[in-house]
């Protein structure tokens, strides 16, 4: 299978992601949330840090759960306008920030 280069928009999709989840995620530890999502701790750490820029669903939709986020909400964050320099994490009463 050819994978087509990331676009831009992609890429910044992917640190949105991995702001949104580290944000819900709080002092909870990484090992800790890595094994209930079923992922590795290397694989939510490359998430977290927008390396991995487009997951697989299954794997997103795992850590949103654990860390308390609806499909939804993780959804619309990554997709708004701006999202990446500031807005609330849904669910988590926190600011974004890049």
């Amino acid at each position: 299978m050819v994978r087509l280069p990331l676009t831009p928009a992609d890429v910044e999709r992917g640190q949105r992601l991995g702001i949104l989840l580290r944000r819900a995620r709080g002092e909870r530890p990484m090992l800790e949330t890595a094994l209930d999502a079923g992922v590795s701790p290397e694989t939510l750490r490359k998430i977290e840090s927008g390396r991995v820029a487009t997951p697989a669903f299954p794997t997103i939709a795992a850590i949103a759960a654990v860390v308390g986020l609806s499909l939804d909400d993780v959804w619309a964050e990554i997709n708004r306008p701006g999202a990446g320099t500031a807005g609330s994490a849904p669910g988590t009463g926190q600011r974004l920030a890049s």
